[in-house]
């Protein structure tokens, strides 16, 4: 990495911004850096014939947009140039999670069943970040069709952590979160259906945004779980977030869940979090049942540490207790594979997408569907697709999604009463730092058990944040910590995410990241070892 590529990969989106605003370089330049940064990081298939192998590197992007990247870089340029006026974060470069439709680029969901795929449409948040001027760098890995908390259940290879290639980078989205944290992006998309934007963002050390449910448009993002998916930001500082989640949301009338309301003011808020006094006055109530047991020391360590820093810039820090909380996880996981089985039953092999003809008999379309789907779908796909069958199959449906559906209720219902005694909630994101690669992957409820902090906001579609809090003694992994808000009442979160993210960046007398390991390095080793 060259010194001039480094001081240009290493701004926030926001300082880029300025930077491009200032005449200090050209989106051209910011956006070759990238795209160089890439190059480097991603390392080399492992089998050209073989994706299911993955990169030497980290394997992030699926696909990387360095053309048309660079030509809409260069047309920021020329309008700049021009004197026109631009958006505010014209030309600072994004990647977007292939999950999301793209004109121009595949979109895979990292499934075999969409390999090669080519949107005819864009996603409206992808519209809206082109409205922004921002250049597409690529898309992003994911656990196929967003399912998983590792990043492993990607058809094309996992992604690896750059704080430790040989660990998860979280998931589904830990691509996303890879690519911000390793320098790839400054900004990313990513998508939450159970903590799949937090839970990466707490094991990579960046930040990441579940905002409420329906006030980011969800038209053009392939479903998995319609009830619970949401898109968000994904970046290295608060602030970004608060800027890129202005641009991405508001109202749109081809999504029938969207809110009528306007997206904001979020950096405002950020703003005012982030100044001495900015959390004075703010109730902050930590979760009883996201605490303690099943948590790592080191998690547990670094969150009491972060509650003493709220404490001292001003907040008040009492417990709440959401009984349900604990009832959760297995809602969920009722729930969300009952709609994975709807929404992917149209992967048939017979409209678009993969197409497998029988080996041998008669070539009819139930057979071509089952041919279709034993080849297209991985095993955790296959997992959740039976498990939402069962459940919603005749003489269960009550007993199991009907019953999930009641305490969905009764989570709200915690969320609601906890929310009349505290503006927001806090807890750890994740209950541990980043597991090695392969660890979990024979053991499903133990990788579920991931999601137990992030799972009850996705059900109650309340928003939600986790800010880098540290790294844990015991490894020298990033640590997370949630906020939690009421419905709507997002910008709470950039408000108190902006003051802690002040408070620590103050003791640590800079950004988390600046201590991330050189990433370049940890390839170059990790392939010589394996070459010998």
């Amino acid at each position: 990495m060259t010194t001039n590529q480094n001081a240009l990969i290493t701004l926030s989106a926001s300082e880029a911004a300025e930077g491009l605003r200032n005449g200090d370089f050209t989106s051209e330049q910011l956006t070759q850096a990238h795209l160089d940064r890439i190059e480097t990081t991603e390392g080399t298939a492992v089998d050209a014939e073989d994706r299911s192998l993955g990169k030497t590197g980290l394997n992030a992007f699926l696909h990387v947009n360095a053309e048309q990247a660079l030509d809409d870089a260069r047309q920021v340029d020329a309008d700049r140039a021009a004197g026109k006026q631009l958006p505010p974060l014209a030309g600072v470069p994004i990647a977007v999670k292939d999950l999301i439709v793209t004109t121009g680029q595949p979109t895979t969901a990292a499934s075999r069943m969409l390999e090669g795929w080519m949107s005819p449409y864009d996603a409206t948040v992808v519209q809206k970040i082109r409205e922004a001027r921002l250049p597409i760098l690529g898309k992003t890995n994911l656990d196929e069709f967003a399912m998983g908390s590792s990043t492993e259940h990607s058809a094309f290879g996992c992604t690896r952590n750059p704080w430790d290639l040989d660990r998860i980078p979280g998931g589904s989205g830990g691509g996303s979160a890879a690519a911000v944290s390793a320098f790839q992006a400054p900004l990313a998309l990513g998508t939450d259906t159970g903590g799949s934007i937090r839970q990466p963002a707490s094991v990579t050390g960046s930040v990441g945004v579940k905002p409420t449910y329906g006030s980011v448009s969800r038209y053009g993002v392939i479903a998995m779980a319609s009830s619970l998916d949401q898109v968000g930001p994904v970046t290295r500082t608060v602030r970004d977030a608060a800027a890129l989640h202005e641009v991405i949301g508001g109202y749109d009338a081809r999504d029938s869940t969207s809110i009528n309301e306007p997206a904001g003011p979020y950096l405002a808020e950020a703003e005012k979090g982030a100044t001495e006094g900015g959390l004075k006055g703010l109730k902050i109530g930590v979760v009883k049942e996201l605490t303690g047991d099943g948590f790592q020391s080191g998690v547990s360590q670094r969150f009491q540490e972060s509650l003493e820093l709220l404490r001292a810039a001003g907040a008040e820090i009492v417990e709440v207790s959401t009984p349900h909380f604990d009832h959760a996880l297995g809602a969920y996981y009722l729930i969300m594979a009952s709609e994975v089985s709807s929404n992917l039953a149209k992967y048939d092999g017979v409209r678009f997408g993969l197409r497998k003809l029988p080996e041998e008999g008669p070539v009819t379309i139930e057979r071509v569907m089952s041919a279709t789907r034993a080849a297209g779908f991985g095993p955790e796909a296959k997992r959740r697709i039976i498990l939402g069958t069962y459940a919603l199959s005749a003489g269960y449906y009550d007993a199991y999604y009907g019953s999930a559906q009641k305490v969905r209720t009764l989570v709200q219902r915690d969320f609601t009463n906890a929310f009349e005694q505290v503006d927001v909630l806090v807890s750890p994101t994740s209950p541990t730092t980043a597991f090695k690669l392969g660890e979990k992957t024979d053991d499903p409820v133990s990788m579920y058990l991931n999601d137990i902090a992030t799972i009850p906001t996705n059900l109650a579609g309340v928003p939600a944040i986790s800010v880098p809090a540290g790294l844990a003694p015991e490894n020298g992994l990033p640590v997370g910590v949630q906020f939690m808000a009421p419905v709507k009442e997002d910008a709470r979160l950039y408000r108190v995410g902006a003051g802690l993210e002040a408070a620590l960046q103050q003791q640590w007398g800079g950004g988390l990241l600046d201590q991330l390991p050189d990433t370049e390095s940890l390839i170059a080793a990790r392939t010589q070892g394996s070459a010998k």
